[in-house]
């Protein structure tokens, strides 16, 4: 299984919107195919092991595969055929396929047709491969995440404003690990004016990839300044979207479509866009996940107003101990430890040193909130 983990893993962040799967056939303890699920529309894992066989399997022969076969007919075929036609009588799977229509279905398939099924195998490992599909598949929305990299009290820059670099260079890499699963990056104006990040993914031996650069600008500030930004003058621009309200400006708005930018405007009472309406149009334009690497001001927001379903949190060994460095976090104000923030199905992963924890955000019954902060009153 973790064999057919690292197959699948071949097609890092190219499935979307499907899942990453990878299959493998097993003969006398050897592998004799293995397939992964390359592109939405493509064959899947299964039939490409099989094809890969280029026989009939053996008597015996054991097929692995990290997620359910399906057993829809859609427009590649229900893989249970498949596997049923091919004479396996043994299937091991790691994860449910988490798609309501479906789960365990392809299970009771396999089995009426005399099929020995395993379930379960590495399963917290298989179902944390699809962690964006599992999301999307459940609730019809994207998986909106947010990326944070700070000091051990939280801190992601000093006073002064210097950031580069708290992390080292091990966990900036990570970074772009992820930025190539997620079908898109958001930022908010003011990190786009103080840093001008590219937010492409740069993977040592692969060509720079654009996922979809969201920009935050309810105000349009991004366009007034005289210099433009990275993601509106590179060659990704055509796949950069400004997100605003009416507060904008209709003159900034043409300029941005003019250049090749596109546009979502949300109609809001003040400059702030609602999330809420940000997710049904990426759930309308299939976009399954967006991954926002700052600022400060905008994840909190999505705090705030409960849209932040995941959190990456890189840590570094420093400490600055100074309470006018900057947070990563800001505007919340509970009196009792159940009205903070948690984490759930939490997983570490050492890095040269630095910790990434990453889970889904918990939230409380009550959320507090300090509403000079944000803005309210």
């Amino acid at each position: 299984m973790r064999r057919a983990l690292a197959v699948a893993g071949s097609a890092w962040g190219a499935t979307h919107p499907n899942p990453m799967v990878g299959a493998l056939i097993v003969e006398e303890g050897h592998v004799v195919g293995e397939g992964a699920h390359a592109q939405d529309g493509g064959p899947h894992a299964e039939r490409l092991a099989l094809l890969a066989r280029g026989k009939a399997p053996r008597p015996g022969a054991t097929l692995y595969v990290t997620l359910e076969p399906c057993s829809s007919h859609g427009r590649t075929g229900a893989c249970t055929d498949a596997i049923i036609a091919a004479g396996i009588k043994r299937v091991v799977v790691g994860a449910t396929d988490p798609d309501p229509r479906h789960c365990g279905r392809g299970f009771e398939i396999l089995r009426a047709a005399g099929i020995e099924v395993i379930t379960g195998v590495l399963e917290r490992e298989c179902t944390d491969l699809n962690l964006i599909f599992n999301h999307w598949i459940t609730t019809g929305g994207p998986l909106i995440a947010a990326k944070v990299a700070t000091t051990l009290d939280g801190k992601i820059a000093c006073r002064t404003g210097e950031s580069k670099w708290i992390t080292n260079e091990a966990a900036r890499v990570d970074v772009h690990r992820w930025r190539r699963m997620f079908p898109s990056i958001a930022v908010g104006a003011m990190t786009i004016l103080k840093d001008n990040p590219r937010l492409t993914a740069r993977r040592a031996g692969e060509p720079e990839w654009s996922p979809w650069r969201f920009v935050f600008d309810g105000l349009l500030r991004t366009v007034v300044d005289k210099s433009p930004p990275a993601v509106f003058t590179d060659e990704f621009r055509d796949r950069t979207i400004v997100v605003t309200t009416p507060h904008g400006g209709l003159g900034y708005v043409r300029k941005l479509r003019d250049a090749g930018i596109k546009v979502w405007k949300f109609e809001s009472p003040t400059q702030r866009v609602s999330f809420a309406d940000f997710r049904k149009k990426c759930a309308e334009e299939k976009i399954t996940g967006v991954l926002v690497e700052g600022g400060a001001q905008l994840i909190s927001e999505l705090i705030r107003v409960r849209q932040l379903d995941y959190l990456f949190a890189y840590h570094a060994p420093v400490i600055f101990g100074d309470d006018k460095a900057k947070s990563a976090f800001n505007g919340l104000r509970p009196e009792r430890l159940d009205q903070a923030v948690r984490l759930a199905d939490v997983r570490h992963e050492m890095i040269d040193g630095d910790v990434l924890m990453r889970g889904k955000v918990s939230y409380p019954d009550k959320l507090l909130v300090d509403e000079a902060v944000f803005g309210l009153r």
